[in-house]
């Protein structure tokens, strides 16, 4: 059976060619496939460690387990789909909700297990029925206020928790951020999350000193004297040693609330096989049921000792644009270092210590850039908001996301935010398509049996996150 692991060398294993194409099939020499290693896990890492952090785990797990998965998702597609499985920050919001309604840690990696479970389903079904399946149920004006609202739903974190941490640092990391990304070019813009945080860390150590204590709320959420940066842990933190496993707990109610994500994780693959397709010139819709199951199982196996469920990386599509190589040699090696990265409990205090400040003045960028990800969404599929069969359910359930609008239903069961907004999307979509006049039905189909690559300007394309 061919897993994926066999590598021809490319030309002499050097440099490649002017304009030539390291194919997923192929290598460079070791020494460079590990430099290309360590340069993918340098991009996933600013997004896959604060992902971790925000939603309140273990970040050496996150990056042990992204490795992991990652070879998971190698072997399953063969070695046809290059891609690194990180942290996936769709699932930010719910933890935030799940922890604001009393849940623990392992309250969320149940829920995000029980997502996996059905991210593994979605793509069997993709395998057996064709992409056109899921496009039929969640069409662009779905997929793209689902993704929205999500996003959107977060900015009560930042405003309420990490902003008044340290309010001129978040603004200083917010000013920096938004110029990295806007400023810097190919691969650094890239990495211009992973920038802003070596920012802050430095600007939170600059202002102690000169400064000296803040007085302002902490982590803990109390009003106190505290320093800015606190590497207390860092110094007591072992080299070398296994992250912190816990089991899952299943909630119905907290499973409710991340059910949802599961529509953007499928974006998400559909985008990411996709852009791999393009850039290597290989029709890959064969795999994308594979990809979303791998992704599914993948993260099962995270959430099921404790870490957070994975997805796609588009930075590190961002690397392989950038070099023109696809060899899946370079993910491996990424994986590894991942591997090595998990065992180190003193790279996890580093991150655990990064200030609130800092946090809020990442998030305050990043929470609304996978928020407008939905509008992205829209835009890419042409979709005519003029149409109310398309404006009432998002505008409602947009609406019902963001502002966190509840309603109970017994003693024991509500829905609120993020569940109810996509309930209210989905059934009211289809329910008003049902009863909806003839001319407000009219539109292109959406990705028909037998396609066999995305057209960018078509309004079938899905799109990906970060």
């Amino acid at each position: 059976m061919d897993l994926g692991v066999r590598w021809k060398l490319h030309g002499d294993g050097k440099t490649p060619a002017p304009g030539a194409v390291v194919r997923p099939d192929e290598r460079l020499s070791w020494p460079r496939t590990v430099g290309l290693g360590a340069q993918h896990v340098v991009a996933m890492f600013g997004a896959s460690f604060v992902a971790p952090v925000l939603m309140g785990l273990d970040p050496n797990l996150a990056i042990m387990m992204s490795g992991v998965a990652t070879v998971i998702f190698l072997l399953a597609t063969r070695g046809r789909v290059p891609s690194y499985l990180g942290c996936s920050l769709s699932f930010v919001g719910v933890a935030a909700v799940i922890r604001a309604q009393g849940g623990t840690s392992a309250t969320v990696t149940g829920a995000t297990l029980a997502v996996g479970v059905v991210l593994f389903l979605v793509g069997l079904a993709v395998q057996k029925f064709g992409a056109r399946i899921i496009h039929a149920a969640m069409p662009p004006i779905v997929t793209g206020a689902v993704v929205m609202l999500i996003g959107f739903n977060l900015a009560p974190v930042t405003a309420s928790t990490y902003w008044p941490q340290d309010q001129w640092t978040a603004l200083l990391v917010m000013l920096f951020t938004g110029l990295a990304v806007v400023c810097l070019r190919g691969f650094w813009s890239r990495i211009a999350i992973f920038l802003g945080l070596l920012f802050g860390y430095g600007i939170s150590w600059v202002f102690d000193r000169v400064f000296g204590k803040i007085h302002s709320v902490g982590g803990d959420g109390k009003l106190t004297d505290h320093w800015r940066l606190d590497l207390s842990g860092v110094s007591k933190a072992d080299w070398i040693g296994l992250p912190h496993f816990h089991g899952p707990s299943f909630q119905w109610s907290a499973i409710l609330v991340a059910l949802p994500v599961v529509i953007a994780l499928v974006a998400e693959n559909a985008g990411h096989v996709k852009a791999v397709g393009e850039m290597t010139g290989e029709a890959l819709d064969d795999k994308l049921g594979t990809a979303i199951s791998a992704d599914g199982v993948a993260s099962m196996l995270s959430t099921a000792v404790g870490g957070p469920p994975n997805t796609t990386y588009s930075e590190n599509i961002g690397v392989m644009a950038a070099t023109r190589v696809y060899s899946t040699a370079a993910y491996w090696a990424a994986a590894c270092f991942a591997l090595l990265f998990g065992l180190c409990p003193k790279f996890g205090a580093i991150v655990a210590a990064i200030p609130g400040g800092v946090l809020g003045g990442i998030t305050v960028i990043l929470y609304g850039m996978i928020g407008l990800l939905g509008a992205q969404i829209w835009l890419n599929a042409k979709v005519d908001l003029r149409n109310p069969l398309n404006l009432v359910p998002a505008a409602a359930g947009i609406i019902i996301g963001v502002g966190n609008v509840s309603m109970k239903f017994t003693s024991n069961f509500s829905l609120s935010g993020i569940a109810l907004g996509t309930l209210v999307v989905i059934t009211g979509y289809h329910a008003l398509r049902a009863f909806a006049p003839a001319h407000l039905k009219q539109q292109a189909p959406l990705l028909d049996e037998g396609t066999s690559s995305y057209d960018p300007d078509s309004p079938e394309s899905p799109t990906t996150e970060s």
